[in-house]
This record gives C-alpha cells, sequence and structure tokens, in this order.
C-alpha cells in the first residue's frame, strides 16, 4: 500500500509547505497552514501534448466578437459587460443572506434557456419553496440537483447538455481524487480546475458562488480568482434593502460597472434610477442635509449626505461614519479648521450617507463640507441644490471627473443648481441648471449661505 503523502497549506493564499511554519512566507499572516492529504504524484515527468501550436504575429490574428446570452436582468448584463460569454466562469461573493443564491435562482428561473441548478447547502424542496416565492414565470427547463461530489455533478451535467450551470457553493463540493475536507485550498482548487475545464470544452456559461472570510474575501486560495475569468462582488448592508453587485475581475468587459437592486418580500428588484429613491423627499427643510453628486463606475447617483455637529458632551469629541471614511472625514475637519477658521475641535461630528450605500467617490468632500457647516450654524441648505468637488489640504476645491455627467444627471432631476471646482472643464454648451464655480472652501462658505 503507498504512503499517503501530505502537505501543509495556507487556508488564506493557498501557498503549499513540506512542514508547517508559524508564518506563511508568501502572504505574511500567520498560523493559517493546515496539513492536508494530497494524491500521489507520480516520478516520471509527462510527456508534451501532441498538438501543435504555430507561433503566430499578433497583426496576423483575427479578433472575433465573443457571443454573449442576455439575461432578464438588465443590471446584471451592465455589470457583466453586455451579458454571459458562452464558456466563461463566473465568482461571485457576499455576505452570508445578502442575496447570491437569490440573484441566480431569479435568473434560472428567468431565462429560457435550459438551466441546471446544483445545491450543496439546500435540499431540492427548500429551493422550491424559494422559487416559488420569487417568481411568477416558472422556466420548465429548470433542472435541481443537490450534489456535493464533483465527479457526479460533471457526468451528470454532461448527460444533461445544459445551456447555463449554477453551482452554489463552490466551498462545498468534494473530489475523490483528493482526501481532504471540503472547503479546503485542496478541494477548492481541484474542484475548480475541472469546473473551468468543463466550461471551456462544452462552451457552457458556469456560474459559482463562493463564501467569504471574515474581512469580505472570498474563502479559499487567491488562485481561484485568477483562475475564473469574472469576480462579482455582491455586498450592501443587510440592514437596509440596496444591495451593490461590482465587478472586481472581468475578462470581457469593464470593471467600473455596478448593479443597483433591492431586497424585497419578492426577491431582488432591479433598480432602473437609483437617485430618486436614494433622496429622501423633504416636507420641510433641516440642516445638515445635503445632496451629493457621485459616480459609481460611469453611472451618475446622487445621495443625500446627513451630518449632526455638537456640542461634545464628555471629554473627546466623538466622530462617527456610516458609509464615508472616518480617516478622510477628520481629514475635512482639519482643513475647516485650518485654513477655514471654524472651531470644530471641541464638538461632537456624526456623518452618514443615507440608504446604506458605501462609496468611496472623492467628490463626496464638498456634499460633506456643506452638510457639517449647515449642522453647525443651523442653517437649512436649499433642496435644489447639489454638490461635487473635492477638498484638498490647502483648503483649495479641486476638479473632479466626469463633470459633464454629474450636472446632466442633477439636471435631470431637476435640480437648480450645482457647485462645481472653477478648475473644471465644464462643456461650453447650455445646461439647464445653474453651475456655480467655486475655488476656496471659505469662498464656498460664503456662497452657499449668502
Amino acid at each position: 500500500m503507498a504512503k499517503l503523502k501530505t502537505a501543509y497549506f495556507c487556508q488564506n493564499c493557498g501557498s503549499q509547505y513540506p512542514q508547517w511554519t508559524g508564518q506563511c512566507k508568501n502572504c505574511l499572516e500567520w498560523n493559517t497552514l493546515v496539513e492536508e492529504i494530497v494524491e500521489k504524484t507520480s516520478s516520471k515527468t509527462p510527456p508534451f501534448s501532441k498538438s501543435k501550436q504555430n507561433v503566430i504575429n499578433i497583426i496576423e490574428v483575427e479578433a472575433v466578437e465573443e457571443p454573449r446570452i442576455k439575461t432578464p436582468s438588465d443590471e446584471l448584463n451592465r455589470v457583466l459587460g453586455g451579458g454571459i460569454v458562452l464558456g466563461s466562469v463566473t465568482l461571485i461573493g457576499g455576505e452570508p443572506g445578502i442575496g447570491k443564491s437569490t440573484l441566480l435562482l431569479q435568473l434560472a428561473l428567468k431565462m429560457k434557456k435550459k438551466i441546471f441548478y446544483v445545491s450543496g447547502e439546500e435540499s431540492a424542496s427548500q429551493i422550491k419553496m424559494r422559487a416559488d416565492r420569487l417568481a411568477d414565470v416558472k422556466n420548465p427547463n429548470c433542472f435541481l440537483y443537490t450534489e456535493t461530489s464533483l465527479e457526479k455533478i460533471l457526468h451528470e451535467a454532461k448527460k444533461l447538455e445544459p445551456d447555463f450551470v449554477i453551482i452554489d457553493s463552490i466551498q462545498t463540493l468534494q473530489s475523490q481524487l483528493i482526501e481532504s475536507s471540503p472547503g479546503t485550498v485542496s478541494q477548492i482548487r481541484e474542484c475548480s480546475n475541472e469546473i473551468i475545464k468543463y466550461a471551456k470544452e462544452n462552451n457552457v456559461p458556469v456560474f459559482l458562488v463562493g463564501h467569504i472570510t471574515k474581512d469580505g474575501q472570498i474563502a479559499g486560495p487567491k488562485v481561484l480568482e485568477h483562475m475564473v475569468d469574472v469576480v462579482l462582488n455582491f455586498d450592501g448592508d443587510r440592514n437596509h434593502l440596496f444591495r451593490l453587485l461590482r465587478a472586481n475581475k472581468n475578462r470581457f468587459g469593464s470593471t467600473a460597472e455596478i448593479g443597483i437592486y433591492e431586497m424585497v418580500s419578492q426577491g431582488l428588484k432591479e433598480i432602473k434610477n437609483p437617485s430618486e429613491i436614494l433622496i429622501t423627499k423633504k416636507f420641510e427643510e433641516l440642516s445638515g442635509n445635503s445632496v451629493a453628486v457621485t459616480l459609481e463606475g460611469n453611472r451618475p447617483m446622487l445621495l443625500e449626505i446627513q451630518a449632526l455637529v455638537s456640542t461634545a458632551v464628555y471629554g473627546t469629541p466623538q466622530r462617527s461614519c456610516t458609509g464615508f471614511d472616518s480617516k478622510r472625514l477628520n481629514m475635512l475637519l482639519a482643513v475647516l479648521e485650518k485654513r477655514a477658521g471654524f472651531q470644530l475641535g471641541a464638538k461632537d461630528v456624526f456623518l452618514n450617507i443615507t440608504g446604506g450605500i458605501k462609496t468611496d467617490d472623492p467628490a463626496l468632500d464638498l456634499a460633506v463640507v456643506a452638510s457639517i457647516l449647515s449642522s453647525n450654524e443651523d442653517i437649512a441648505i436649499s433642496e435644489h441644490f447639489c454638490f461635487a468637488g473635492e477638498i484638498g489640504l490647502s483648503g483649495e476645491i479641486r476638479p473632479i471627473a466626469q463633470v459633464e455627467q454629474r450636472i446632466t444627471e442633477a439636471e435631470k432631476l431637476g435640480y437648480e443648481k450645482i457647485f462645481v471646482s472653477n478648475l473644471n472643464k465644464i462643456p461650453k454648451r447650455k445646461f439647464g441648471i445653474k453651475i456655480e464655480e467655486v475655488s476656496k472652501v471659505e469662498d464656498f462658505h460664503e456662497r452657499l449661505f449668502s
């Protein structure tokens, strides 16, 4: 009987070591090496492939447009770059309960294709109960298979010959060639290799659901994200209704687009115009509220910024943010105090972006400062004003990218005035909204409350 061969794998990056060490030399994480049984390797050198590939000049290569499958979800099509490419493998990750399985099940029920839905986490009856709640339209060619054995799944897939495969999730699959537990680095790498090989050979697109770790990374070896064609991240605050679908990697399109969904009792609903939903319709003007024109990828969107500035009750002033970078808030407060002379060092400052949206667009700076100044002086900002500008450390208001798209979006939603930097190159055409150009924070404060 052959002796079992073992090795130590890093559960963070997938690096392999012959013996245990306290720290992984690749990702520098501590205590992440776990012993796993690996398959016995042959001492013989594998022969070269018999298929001949000739060296070709890149100029002689013919560019072929990849055929795509249009999905019923326009938001998903936008993120994928126009649809699902045949033979592609897409990995979608997100927190538990965020809606990954719901999104893919809705897709399976509404697509007019032969779907092979594999679940290693739920029974067929559980999936059926959720399907009855999600969609009125049922796909008669949607086939369920509750199995975790990779060999059985591939056997059924080749026998069924589906147009589209969904596997929920990759961490539950187990190959007989690897004698380690499901979810380990060896199992995920082996199962992913076989699934990608099946997808490319049969020209069938595959969607994989991936679990994430506590720090938000997709569980398993990092090589998994390198192997697949598309990596999607489904995120959002579970206490709010909105979900954002982003592409962290896309071999067939841009990674700048996002898709926005709303979680309702019937599943995930697409949001065509998020600005109208994220902006509160105020019945009375209150201090501390402003509207920022942000850009998520190539998609302009209006967000409501709320700030509350009050005298510090305790010794140390508090700085609290929801949806905004707390370090950037501290920087903006320092600029207001140093460059503009506002005494905020002894006051509590609370900041909130409504709707549970998280963004790092620097163009939010101007709206954040407007909200802080409004709350500090208890003067309401007109609900017909909006803001788009980055603030530098010397108090100057810096230009931002794609300002014309932001102005057009604000104009479309009926705003009367938008504050931007005077350094922006604004097209010389007539807009239906007044453009207020400002250069410094002091100048901005005077024009805002004049």
